[in-house]
């Protein structure tokens, strides 16, 4: 086998995304990732060092998709809510390991700037939903969310999470994306300040 390869290190993440949302986080081997995409088994060392390295750089690439679809909503909070059910629902690998802290590599540059973006449009969408209703977001320390930012987040997430799941499709409430992205704003528009 050939260690070259067009664009090794995506396609290595595309297939771990992969395996992750089949067999999730456990079901990661980085010898089946090389034999599945023809290379030695030491090149995806080359780019991630080991399981931890993809992983990390899976859930970083993960954050900066769902950083992208948040601001794709801009100040429209209903559509925030439902761009990160979508997210999880278009991109369930990612999402298993992105809020997964024993998995990954905390002290990586490229996951923290990643958190950050994504931290940044989830405040700045439920800052503007705030501001529209005349609520002034008191002011954050660290890294702490603000906490109708908190709730939103948490409410999005719980939904996310019971539909990767199939719990809401269990229960009758929705099995395709367009039916559980539309539960979201449904559910959300009761979230927003009076």
């Amino acid at each position: 086998m050939a260690y070259h390869h067009g664009n090794l290190r995506e396609d290595l993440l595309a297939a771990a995304a992969k395996a992750v949302a089949e067999r999730g986080p456990s079901g990661v081997s980085l010898r089946e990732l090389a034999r599945e995409l023809g290379v030695t088994h030491t090149a995806p060392r080359h780019h991630f060092g080991d399981k931890r390295g993809v992983i990390t750089a899976l859930a970083a690439q993960g954050y900066r998709l769902l950083a992208g679809r948040l601001a794709a909503a801009g100040d429209d909070f209903l559509e925030a809510g439902a761009a990160y059910v979508r997210f999880a629902l278009d991109h369930p690998g990612h999402f298993a390991v992105m809020f997964r802290p024993e998995l990954v590599d905390a002290d990586d540059p490229e996951l923290a700037a990643a958190r950050t973006r994504a931290r940044q449009a989830l405040v700045a969408g439920a800052a503007a939903q705030a501001r529209g209703a005349g609520t002034v977001l008191p002011p954050t320390a660290g890294a702490t969310l603000p906490p109708y930012a908190l709730l939103a987040w948490s409410a999005a997430h719980g939904l996310a999470s019971l539909a990767l799941a199939g719990a809401l499709g269990a229960m009758g409430m929705g099995t395709t994306k367009d039916e559980l992205t539309a539960l979201a704003r449904a559910s959300l528009q009761h979230l927003r300040p009076a």
